[in-house]
C-alpha cells in the first residue's frame, strides 16, 4: 500500500498542508448535489469514498464515510457521521455492504484507481457513482490562457473516463455535468465567470493541483489576471461567461451498476 502523508492523506495531495480552510470554499453546490441523489435511486446504505468534509453526502441515508485525512476529517459538520480513517484499496468492510457507493473529487488522487474501484465494487451491490473531471476537456476552462502548468498537471493526474468506466466493470453511463455561475463548490471551473475570487490564495489553496506547481506559476498568474482585470482585457476575451448560466466544463457524473 502506498505510504500515506503525516495526516494520513493517501493520496497524492497533502491535506494535512493545503486542507486548513477547505470547507471556507469547498460548500457542495445543490445542484450537482440533485444529480448525485437521483443517480443514487433509492438506496438507503451509502459508502463515500474519499469523503473529504462531507460534500455530496445525502442526509435522508445511512452514510458511511471513509477519509484517510484527519485535517479533512476534523471538518465535517456535526450533522454527519464520524468518517472511517482507511483508504479506497482497502476498504474494511464485507462484500455487498452497501446498496450504492459514491466518490466525489477524488479518484485522481488515489495511488491505484483500478483497486480502489474494485474495492468499491466489491462492497456494494448497486450503482458505484464517481464524479470526477475529463482529463482532455479542462482546457476548456479560461485558466489554461493563464496558468496552463495547472491545467496539465491536472490532466495528468485526472483518470479519463474510459479508464474510470472500465475499472468499473459492467454498465456505466458517463453524463455531463453543466457548472452553475453561481456555484457554491469552489473547483476550478466553478469560477469561470467570476475571475476575481481566484485571486484569492484561499481559493487556490482549496484546490490541490496549486500544490503541485512552483509558487511562482501563483504569483504570475496573480499578476497577469489582475492586470487584466484591471486593463478588461479578460472581459473582452471572456466577458460573455459573467452572465453564462452555466458552463459546459470537464465535470462528469461516472453511473456504474454492476
Amino acid at each position: 500500500m502506498a505510504s500515506r502523508h503525516q495526516d494520513g492523506s493517501a493520496g497524492d495531495a497533502n491535506y494535512g498542508a493545503i486542507g486548513a480552510n477547505y470547507t471556507s470554499y469547498r460548500q457542495p453546490e445543490p445542484r450537482i448535489a440533485a444529480r448525485i441523489v437521483e443517480a443514487l435511486g433509492d438506496a438507503r446504505k451509502v459508502l463515500n469514498v474519499g469523503a473529504g468534509a462531507g460534500s455530496y453526502e445525502p442526509i435522508d441515508r445511512m452514510v458511511t464515510a471513509v477519509e484517510p485525512s484527519a485535517s479533512m476529517r476534523a471538518q465535517r459538520p456535526a450533522h454527519l457521521s464520524r468518517a472511517v480513517d482507511a483508504v479506497a484499496g482497502a476498504l474494511p468492510f464485507d462484500d455487498k455492504s452497501f446498496d450504492a457507493a459514491m466518490a466525489t473529487f477524488t479518484v485522481h488522487q488515489w495511488p491505484d484507481l483500478t483497486q480502489g474501484l474494485a474495492e468499491m465494487r466489491r462492497v456494494t451491490r448497486g450503482p458505484v457513482i464517481i464524479l470526477s473531471c475529463a482529463p482532455d476537456e479542462l482546457n476548456r476552462f479560461w485558466l489554461d490562457d493563464y496558468a496552463p502548468e495547472v491545467i496539465a498537471v491536472e490532466a495528468s493526474r485526472y483518470p479519463t473516463m474510459e479508464a474510470i468506466v472500465e475499472a468499473l466493470g459492467g454498465e456505466a453511463q458517463v453524463l455531463p455535468v453543466p457548472i452553475p455561475l453561481d456555484c457554491t463548490d469552489g473547483f476550478g471551473e466553478a469560477y469561470y465567470g467570476r475571475p476575481e475570487r481566484l485571486l484569492d490564495p484561499g481559493a487556490r489553496l482549496a484546490n490541490s493541483a496549486w500544490s503541485f506547481v512552483d509558487a511562482s506559476v501563483g504569483e504570475r498568474f496573480v499578476a497577469d489576471l489582475g492586470r487584466d482585470l484591471e486593463s478588461g482585457e479578460w472581459d473582452r476575451r471572456h466577458g460573455h461567461l459573467r452572465t453564462q448560466p452555466e458552463f459546459d466544463g470537464s465535470l462528469k457524473l461516472v453511473v456504474g451498476r454492476g
